[in-house]
């Protein structure tokens, strides 16, 4: 609508809207003008019961921030609503009040939460095209402590829901407790929440040593936080503090020749983010943050202000030695990495895959868009030197996860998301989905199991072709050609022998095995039931993996991960328990030990021998090492009965490798992280080295026939008793119950063709005597300070 004609139709309207009064006669006027204030009343009223309540604002003001604790009592976060400080009124800079009043409010201290004059003005000038905000500093208050509840949309419902929540705080609050919440409230950019934190962000100073012109830049910002920001739009900040200004001298509250001195002076900033302390465990409370704002909002408390103390699973101690363990070997790694992407063929102008990345990168799309053609734009930002160090760094920066629990209760005792959140806040223990490889394989060898192989049956290690659907043929191999020699399962587990998987793969069918993994804790990732899964190439999470291995070492069990034992209030008294849950019977207690004993030969005498031979652990473990295509993911995960860790290694684009076929493997990327851990946690005595995998009964019928055979024949054979008893009888122990059996699995459909690159997924021939290539250092030099 054109602004100009709108106040001749207005006029039109108001005169036709008086014809009809004078037609309806007085009674019927007043009535017809009742009408609408009556209708609005009401409507107002209705919206009450869903405006904010007395007690959520009391606790905007005392909000106390949830505290989050380690299983050991040691602090690892505390959730505040925002990044802010509260202080004190008194504590801020009479400057700034000054300048808030007489900017934003200059009839704060008259009126109820509500300047009537102020609406009706900024309604006149709207309705004539020249829209204007009529708020007082406590509807703004309103808006900033209640987003969700009033929103920020432009209708009648939300100024409504506004005005009612602003004269439910006034009711409560004191003109100086107003301003007090308001100036602790108010977002100023860059995660600077409150007064005090936008003067540490933009002046390095505190509220209560803000001079005029600083107050005034800050006030200044109100109105707009992005339009008018000092460190992006320094011009714009300097003529809407110079407004600010000007509004303090119509207040009296600056003289005329204070104002033309102040108004010619620079902005003087002194920027710095100011950053929320990270803690030990900053990707575990971020997961952590999710769960207990939804526990909280189920259970009528608010996060953010209860005070509530969370009591999580974790242990501070081994928190500590997992962030050293991928600390150290994330070091070593990138040294190699940043070694060979230097070397010919690496990162250079010429390489195929690094035009690819520039390619996709948002300078070279605002190149093209700026009117430059793909190959114009390409070779401009190819020769930008600090563009392509800045694309390099980002790209080839070494990324970790590692994840440890207790199996026993299912209980996460340490949680690195990546090496540095501050750098890399993608969490790659929950959120990143990449191929397990390897690590992958004792599925297919615990749904053999589960169908009565044994470790000791034999296959040919031979070259094997698996025919798929449309005639396609698939081709599984290892890193050395097969010895076509007969080889046992527990042996081709522990070197991690492809063309037996594949042949095991065979004989239990993709869906069988997929069907186990899922059992056992590959919940949230869809696996392809093709041959190749055998080798793992369904991406899954590194959460997935660890709990999965946790159900092997619960002797089959499936415990989903618990991040917290108990939640508590401010004066202690507990609130909620979480006990460990019972375990969901995913393998029976023989398969799950015949597994485990299977892959203690991958560290005795297979590819995860360095955890012996290096990391001199004794104790009594297991695992697995996994290895992707073109080594693009490094796996290994160890099993304790006491403790599960497992970690992964790589790059954010799965496109880059470490172009290593030493580096680029899971037993020297990832295992000398769980090799660190575990040897801290050993020394320290946080698990027990003593502790061994308790093998289950047999409670079979023939092995109750033989035992109660063996019995009465020692009793036989024995001496008798110099005084028996006369009534002396024994009486057979009852039978133990059967292990649990997972229901029937369907028939395998056809398999589906598997990615084109599955052929060579797996762990590559390792031989665990052979000296590293002549250009990577000894393994003895993969850990700093050890």
């Amino acid at each position: 609508m054109n602004p100009h004609t709108f106040p001749v139709r207005l006029q039109t309207l108001l005169l036709d809207y008086w014809q009809r009064l004078r037609r309806l006669g007085w009674r019927g006027a007043l009535l017809l003008l009742a009408l609408p204030p009556a209708l609005l009343l009401a409507y107002a009223l209705l919206l009450i019961p869903f405006t904010p309540g007395i007690s959520d604002l009391r606790k905007a003001k005392q909000e106390q921030p949830a505290r989050i604790l380690s299983a050991d009592g040691k602090e690892l976060a505390v959730f505040k609503r925002a990044n802010r400080e509260w202080v004190k009124l008194a504590q801020v800079s009479p400057r700034v009040v000054e300048a808030l009043i007489a900017t934003e409010d200059h009839r704060f201290y008259q009126h109820h939460g509500i300047d009537w004059r102020r609406t009706a003005g900024a309604a006149l000038n709207t309705f004539s095209g020249d829209r204007q905000g009529g708020s007082t500093l406590t509807q703004q208050l309103a808006r900033n402590l209640y987003p969700d509840e009033i929103g920020r949309a432009p209708t009648l419902t939300r100024k409504l829901k506004e005005a009612i929540t602003a004269l439910k705080i006034e009711a409560l609050y004191t003109k100086e407790e107003i301003l007090e919440t308001y100036l602790n409230t108010v977002p100023f950019l860059y995660n600077a929440y409150g007064i005090e934190m936008a003067a540490r962000t933009y002046f390095d100073t505190s509220a209560g040593n803000l001079d005029v012109l600083q107050s005034a830049t800050l006030v200044g910002m109100l109105k707009g936080n992005s339009y008018y920001n000092p460190v992006l739009n320094p011009e714009r900040a300097v003529q809407r503090r110079n407004t600010v200004l000007a509004q303090m001298v119509k207040r009296e509250r600056l003289s005329p020749a204070q104002f033309d001195g102040l108004k010619k002076k620079p902005l003087r900033l002194d920027f710095e983010r100011q950053s929320e302390p990270e803690g030990p465990a900053p990707h575990f409370a971020q997961q952590l943050r999710k769960w207990l704002i939804a526990w909280a909002d189920d259970h009528g408390y608010n996060a953010y202000a209860d005070g509530l103390v969370v009591y999580t699973t974790l242990d501070s101690r081994l928190q500590a030695w997992a962030n050293q363990a991928v600390a150290r070997q994330g070091y070593v790694l990138q040294n190699q990495a940043d070694a060979a992407w230097n070397r010919r063929g690496g990162w250079n102008a010429a390489n195929p895959l690094v035009r690819t990345l520039v390619g996709e990168t948002p300078e070279y799309r605002s190149a093209v868009a700026a009117g430059l053609s793909q190959e114009e734009a390409l070779k401009k930002l190819l020769a930008d030197k600090a563009f392509m160090a800045a694309l390099r760094q980002q790209k080839t920066r070494i990324q970790a996860g590692f994840l440890a629990l207790d199996p026993r209760n299912g209980q996460v005792r340490a949680w690195v998301g990546s090496r540095d959140f501050s750098q890399d806040a993608f969490d790659h223990v929950q959120q990143a989905k990449r191929q397990p490889g390897s690590t992958f394989k004792p599925f297919v060898y615990g749904a053999a199991f589960l169908r009565g192989a044994q470790p000791g049956d034999s296959r040919m290690d031979q070259a094997v072709e698996i025919p798929l659907a449309g005639g396609e043929i698939w081709r599984p191999a290892d890193h050395e050609p097969p010895s076509n020699q007969p080889i046992t399962l527990a042996t081709a587990l522990a070197l991690s022998k492809n063309t037996v998987t594949a042949q095991l793969m065979q004989e239990v069918g993709a869906v069988r095995v997929a069907r186990l993994a899922q059992a056992m804790g590959i919940r949230q990732s869809r696996l392809e039931t093709v041959p190749s899964l055998a080798l793992g190439t369904s991406p899954v999470s590194l959460r997935e993996m660890v709990a999965a291995y946790g159900t092997i070492a619960n002797g089959g069990g499936y415990l989903e991960p618990v991040l917290v034992s108990r939640i508590e209030n401010g004066k202690g008294k507990i609130l909620a328990e979480f006990a460990p849950a019972d375990p969901e019977p995913a393998l029976p207690p023989k398969v799950a030990y015949t597994l485990v004993d299977t892959m203690r030969g991958v560290i005795d005498r297979g590819t995860g021998s360095a955890i012996r031979s290096r990391f001199g652990i004794r104790a009594d473990v297991a695992g697995k090492t996994g290895t992707t295509q073109d080594n693009t993911d490094g796996w290994f995960i160890l099993m304790h009965p006491q403790l599960v860790a497992g970690a992964w290694v790589g790059f954010n684009d799965a496109r880059i490798t470490l172009r290593s076929d030493y580096w680029g493997q899971g037993a020297h990327s990832a295992l000398p992280m769980v090799g660190d851990f575990f040897q801290q946690a050993l020394r320290s005595r946080q698990i027990d080295a003593k502790a061994r995998f308790a093998e289950p009964e047999d409670s079979s019928l023939f092995t109750r026939v033989l035992a109660w055979g063996r019995d009465w024949l020692s009793r036989l054979l024995a001496p008798a008793p110099e005084a028996p008893p006369p009534h002396s009888s024994r009486r057979a122990p009852a039978p133990a119950s059967p292990p649990p059996q997972p229901e029937p699995l369907p028939v395998e459909p056809p398999p589906a063709p598997p990615p084109e690159e599955a052929n060579r997924y797996g762990e590559p021939g390792f031989n665990p005597l052979a000296p590293p290539p002549p250009s990577a250092p000894a393994p003895s030099t993969l850990v700093e300070g050890q």
